[in-house]
């Protein structure tokens, strides 16, 4: 399986140089990647909800060693959320955050990713959006959900991912489910072991629909993160199942990937939000899109050939 090999590459310096080097990249990663710049990106998301959409915007960059680094990445977000401001489209444009990216992984990680996250979940309620904690390897979920439970005492509107290959996750869910949080749920994108994690994609669907379930049965916001058309629709019936309006869940879905679907879906009154990524620091971001679908790979290799 290549996708596993992928996610470890994503992890080499040697091959991040080789990418980043190669004369197909740019193709490809404009495909994934919305700009490089706010100033890049704002007109992206001006397009996007014109269009009807709604956005979480991430700034690509999770792979910090410094302090430093951390305090940058939320200064980040703080510029990205004054952006916003001036557009005045509340929670149509919300953010994503890796904790990572604000320090987490250095010492005293948990307290300085605290730290550097609050005044962003902060600004971000004051022009009427929020946040949402994105998942990565399953060694930083505890930490991911105790700041979340932190930040939701004063900012209940916080909200989290969970990775449908764990197999923690249906507990989780229900946890979740019950306290009334909002929750995206993807199926994966981190090289796991099995003594963790499903490793085969039947059995990654069946823990999908189980925690779908779980959290349309519960008192939270559920954020289906799919491009799966067999998921979509299992997520309509369930959600008609539950008694859920339209506006008691959304869709959600990659930047570059599937964008018909986006609009189709939108028409049809569903909220659908567009998870846009931009950042001069892509590579990580980048590495795991190719190693969710074959056909991205393809698409990579193809972009090499021709324009090399």
């Amino acid at each position: 399986m290549l996708g596993p090999v992928i996610l470890a590459a994503s992890r080499s310096d040697k091959m991040r140089r080789f990418v980043s080097a190669a004369p197909g990249t740019k193709q490809v990663v404009d495909r994934f990647i919305a700009g490089e710049t706010v100033d890049q990106v704002v007109p992206i998301v001006e397009d996007a909800v014109g269009k009807g959409l709604e956005v979480t915007l991430d700034v690509v960059g999770e792979d910090i060693t410094t302090v430093e680094q951390s305090h940058a990445a939320r200064d980040a977000y703080l510029e990205l959320i004054d952006r916003l401001k001036d557009l005045g489209f509340g929670e149509k444009a919300e953010m994503s955050v890796k904790l990572s990216m604000f320090g987490q992984a250095l010492e005293g990680g948990h307290e300085l990713a605290l730290a550097n996250v609050r005044p962003v979940v902060e600004a971000a309620a004051a022009i009427g959006t929020t946040v949402t904690l994105d998942a990565e390897d399953h060694t930083t979920l505890d930490s991911m959900f105790a700041i979340h439970d932190e930040l939701r005492k004063d900012f209940p509107q916080t909200g989290c991912v969970i990775q449908a290959y764990l197999f923690r996750t249906e507990d989780d869910a229900r946890r979740l489910a019950a306290n009334g949080s909002r929750v995206r749920i993807v199926k994966g994108a981190y090289k796991e072991p099995a003594e963790v994690a499903y490793q085969d994609k039947a059995e990654i669907d069946k823990a999908y629909v189980r925690i779908l379930k779980i959290l349309m049965d519960g008192e939270g916001y559920p954020m289906i993160g799919s491009h799966d058309p067999r998921l979509i629709a299992i997520t309509q019936e369930l959600a008609r199942r539950a008694g859920r309006k339209l506006d008691e869940y959304e869709f959600q879905m990659l930047y570059g990937i599937r964008s018909e679907e986006h609009l189709r879906l939108a028409a049809e009154g569903h909220r659908m939000r567009v998870y846009t990524a931009y950042g001069t620091d892509w590579y990580g971001y980048f590495m795991r899109r190719l190693a969710e679908k074959p056909a991205n790979l393809l698409f990579f290799g193809r972009s090499i050939l021709t324009k090399g």
